[in-house]
């Protein structure tokens, strides 16, 4: 029996004119991410991408794979068979029955695409639900076609009747690439990432870029920041990643100013440099994992004083969300635990007992004027280098 991935994709059938190219994105995605596996087609019609392979062994491997790909909302391992009702409940019988096992309910649905077909939708769905309650008989789950635990579904297409069970979830959002490229300030801690996959669920190709106080950071914090970008890579394959060192800004900083401005005084240093970088590699934003209120550098006052040097869009897309809803999504990712190890960013170094929470311009100019930042940035500027993450 032919099997089938079948991809389902929403936001992209909006998009009008733009379609089929968000449409050939994500096709290219698919084939890019599945290409070390081996051979496969990808194929699309009526709003799903259809994965198929010579091997059909090699579908069981690449299904994991698809769910991390965006611009997919859901996902199901279907077979195939041919377009004749007793093809279909002979199909039904020997593969969906089993997958039925120990769950307590279901409904069977369909779905007629190819209007020829001489059943309709309801006609076929109650001939695939009898089937299955005359096989498996006593141990058959109940029908619930309100709230199931698992839904069978025959989709009647252009070439095939495809049978599925057991839909999933996948990862949503926009083809990664569709909206732009940005850069990340990806710090050692549990927001920047969340806040990277979050901007590249929206279509945007991430760089990354991490600000680092060695010796006052260890080569171990630094393989951390590469470890999260690894894991970032898993939904948005390989990524440029740039180190940016900033002990010598922060000692002048700490010589020359007062010290409850100095975090604010590093976060613009911080923005003034990524808005170079962020040109440097064609980036159209920078992107950070700033969420309204949580630290002293994240007040409206202290964001707004930030932006104020910002020349491109600063994207936050944590801003609104509390550390829980943020540290959720930090696990379903797979970072929180990179995230928690005890190695300090440049963040954490130099960190004053009282920052200031309300900076007024005047003042922070004022703070400003008492060093040559401009060659200390730029020094800081033109020492990054990169790597790739995959």
């Amino acid at each position: 029996m032919k099997r089938a991935i079948l991809l389902k994709y929403g936001e992209i059938i909006l998009k009008g004119d733009n379609r089929y190219h968000f449409e050939d994105v994500l096709r290219q995605q698919i084939k890019k991410r599945l290409a070390p596996l081996g051979e496969f087609s990808v194929t699309c019609a009526q709003s799903t991408l259809f994965v198929t392979a010579e091997d059909d062994a090699l579908l069981d491997a690449a299904y994991p794979l698809l769910k991390r790909v965006f611009g997919v909302i859901s996902l199901t391992l279907a077979y195939a068979a041919e377009k004749d009702m007793d093809a279909i409940l002979a199909c039904a019988e020997e593969h969906i029955c089993p997958l039925l096992a120990g769950k307590k309910s279901f409904k069977a649905d369909a779905k007629r695409s190819d209007k020829r077909f001489p059943l309709k939708s309801p006609e076929i769905a109650r001939a695939v639900g009898g089937r299955v309650l005359s096989v498996l008989r006593e141990n058959a789950p109940k029908v619930d076609v309100h709230d199931p635990e698992i839904t069978i579904r025959v989709e009647i297409r252009d070439d095939y009747a495809y049978l599925h069970a057991g839909q999933e979830r996948g990862a949503g959002g926009l083809p990664y690439g569709t909206s732009g490229r940005a850069l990340l300030l990806l710090s050692g801690g549990i927001d920047s990432p969340v806040a990277g996959y979050r901007m590249a669920r929206r279509g945007a190709k991430i760089d990354a870029l991490h600000f680092e106080s060695f010796p006052y950071t260890s080569e171990r914090a630094k393989e951390k920041v590469v470890t999260l970008a690894q894991k970032l890579c898993r939904y948005t394959d390989e990524m440029n990643l740039g180190f940016c060192r900033l002990t010598d800004l922060q000692l002048a900083l700490k010589a020359a100013c007062r010290e409850e401005y100095f975090t604010i005084l590093l976060r613009r240093s911080m923005i003034r440099i990524a808005n170079r970088v962020a040109r440097h590699q064609g980036c159209k934003s920078l992107v950070t994992g700033e969420s309204l209120g949580q630290v002293a550098s994240q007040t409206m006052d202290a964001l707004a004083c930030t932006d104020r040097v910002a020349d491109l869009p600063v994207f936050r897309p944590l801003i609104g969300l509390d550390k829980e809803e943020i540290i959720r999504t930090a696990r379903e990712i797979d970072c929180f635990e990179t995230s928690i190890l005890p190695y300090e960013d440049c963040c954490t170094v130099f960190t004053p007992r009282h920052p200031k929470l309300t900076p007024a311009e005047d003042e922070i100019l004022a703070e400003e004027a008492k060093l040559d930042l401009p060659a200390l940035e730029d020094a800081a500027y033109k020492a990054v280098t990169w790597m790739k993450a995959r």
